[in-house]
C-alpha cells in the first residue's frame, strides 16, 4: 500500500470519527492528513510528509481554537431569540396574581408569565418578553414611569 493511500485512509477515518463524535476539530485533522496525502502524492518524503500533515492540522486546529475563543459567549437558550422567537414580542398586563404571577393572552391563547424585575410586578401596563423560564414568558416593563 503507498503512502498516499495510508494518508487518504487515515483522512477518512478522521472524517468518519467526527461524523460520529460532532467534533469539528477532527475536521481540521482531517485537512492535515489529507495535506500529507497531497504531499506523498508530490513525492516528499516521509518525514517531509509527516511534517505537512501536523503543520497543516495542528495549524487548522490552532486557528480555529483561537477564532472560535475570541467569538463572544453565546446567549442563553431561555433567552436567545434565535431559540424563541417571542423574545422581544409585547405583551399586555391587566392585573398580577398574588403569587406573582400574571395571565396574559398573546398569540390566541392564554399565558402564564412571570416578572424578569420582581419590583415591576403588581403593576398593569405593557411589558416585553426577554425569555422564557419553562413554559412561563419572562416580562419586562415598557413604559416605565
Amino acid at each position: 500500500m503507498s503512502d498516499a493511500t495510508i494518508w487518504w485512509v487515515l483522512a477518512g477515518c478522521a472524517v468518519a470519527l467526527e461524523l460520529a463524535t460532532g467534533t469539528f476539530y477532527l475536521i481540521m485533522l482531517g485537512l492535515g492528513l489529507a495535506a500529507g496525502a497531497l504531499a506523498a502524492h508530490a513525492g516528499l518524503t516521509q518525514v517531509s510528509q509527516v511534517l505537512i500533515a501536523a503543520a497543516m492540522g495542528g495549524g487548522a486546529v490552532a486557528a480555529w481554537h483561537w477564532g472560535h475563543s475570541k467569538s463572544p459567549a453565546p446567549t442563553a437558550a431561555n433567552s436567545n431569540p434565535d431559540v424563541h422567537l417571542d423574545i422581544g414580542e409585547s405583551v399586555h398586563v391587566v392585573g398580577w396574581n398574588p403569587d406573582g404571577t400574571a395571565s396574559v393572552h398573546f398569540r390566541g391563547a392564554q399565558w402564564t408569565a412571570i416578572a424578569a424585575d420582581p419590583n415591576t410586578a403588581g403593576n398593569p401596563g405593557n411589558f416585553r418578553i426577554t425569555g422564557m423560564q419553562g413554559n412561563r414568558l419572562v416580562i419586562e416593563k415598557l413604559d416605565k414611569p
